[in-house]
């Protein structure tokens, strides 16, 4: 079930999202470094919490197809402004209740949403679904533990009605993925951004 509040937040944040990340660009072009060799012309992906697509339009080229779903028809409208292209479409789409067949997906991508959801585990169950068997799954995920608390900003985004639900370091959030039927193959840490990201590379058992 979606989170009504928390749905609310991005909607009306949807327009400012772009803009606000472009000041951590560099960070997103290292994630996309990280990922960028384990992708090919083969691969069906599905992105989920794709936000205004800031990864969806760099990697999406690499693949033979690429579906870009956020819950927030907001952010969804703003990555169709940016375009849409014949291997890249997007769509609404709820991460914990997924209209897509079983095992359709090559990989699937889920980045920096999991600490956010109120239910990352329902999410993590649908994705083991829709992924193929030996499936690719990369989460790269803000670990506020790792490194320098962030109290200060996270106070700021408390105030502002941003929600984190969870709380990872590295070890934790492998343990957690592993929980849900994956092999983690490696986590990379990408540092400069609100906290360290893990980019997570698993695959489904």
């Amino acid at each position: 079930m979606i989170d009504k509040s928390n749905k609310k937040f991005w909607d009306k944040f949807a327009k400012l999202y772009a803009p606000f990340m472009k000041k951590d660009k560099g960070v997103y072009d290292k994630v996309c470094e990280y990922i960028r060799p384990h992708l090919n012309k083969d691969m069906e992906v599905l992105e989920l919490a794709c936000g205004s697509g800031q990864l969806s339009f760099s990697l999406s080229k690499h693949t033979k197809s690429w579906i870009g779903t956020d819950f927030s028809e907001q952010m969804i409208l703003e990555a169709k402004k940016r375009g849409e292209y014949e291997n890249l479409t997007f769509e609404t789409a709820d991460a914990t209740a997924l209209s897509y067949s079983h095992e359709k997906f090559d990989c699937v991508l889920i980045a920096n949403a999991l600490h956010i959801m109120p239910k990352p585990d329902e999410a993590m169950k649908e994705i083991y679904r829709v992924l193929k068997p030996n499936g690719t799954l990369f989460a790269p995920t803000f670990l506020w533990k790792e490194g320098k608390q962030r109290k200060m900003i996270k106070r700021l985004m408390s105030i502002i009605g941003f929600k984190m639900y969870q709380e990872w370091d590295k070890k934790e959030f492998e343990d957690f993925i592993k929980e849900y039927g994956f092999s983690v193959v490696e986590m990379k840490l990408v540092y400069g951004g609100l906290a360290p990201i893990g980019v997570m590379r698993a695959y489904k058992k």
